[in-house]
C-alpha cells in the first residue's frame, strides 16, 4: 500500500488493516516516506506475531514487507463456537 505523504502512525496503522484483511500467508508491502516507518513498523509486526520479510529506507523511502501469520478471521471466529 502507498502510505506516502502520512505520518506515523497512519502508515503503520494501514499495514494492520491491510494484515487484517489479508489471508494467512498473505504478503502486504507498505511504501512510505516517512521515515519513523521503517521503526514502527517492524515493532508492531512483532508485537502482532507477523513475519517481517523487508525492511529498508532507501532514497528517502521506507519499504516494509510483511507476511501475515496466523488463522483467518473466519477461522477464529468458529473456533471459539
Amino acid at each position: 500500500m502507498d502510505a506516502r505523504g502520512y505520518r506515523c502512525p497512519t502508515p503503520t496503522l494501514m499495514l494492520a488493516k491491510a494484515l487484517r484483511r489479508a489471508p494467512p500467508g498473505a504478503v502486504v508491502e507498505l511504501w512510505a516516506d516517512d521515515p519513523l516507518a521503517r521503526i514502527d513498523a517492524p515493532h508492531f509486526l512483532a508485537e502482532a506475531g507477523h513475519e517481517l520479510i523487508h525492511a529498508e529506507l532507501k532514497d528517502g523511502l521506507v519499504h516494509v514487507m510483511a507476511r501475515k501469520i496466523g488463522r483467518a478471521p473466519e477461522a477464529e471466529d468458529a473456533a471459539r463456537h
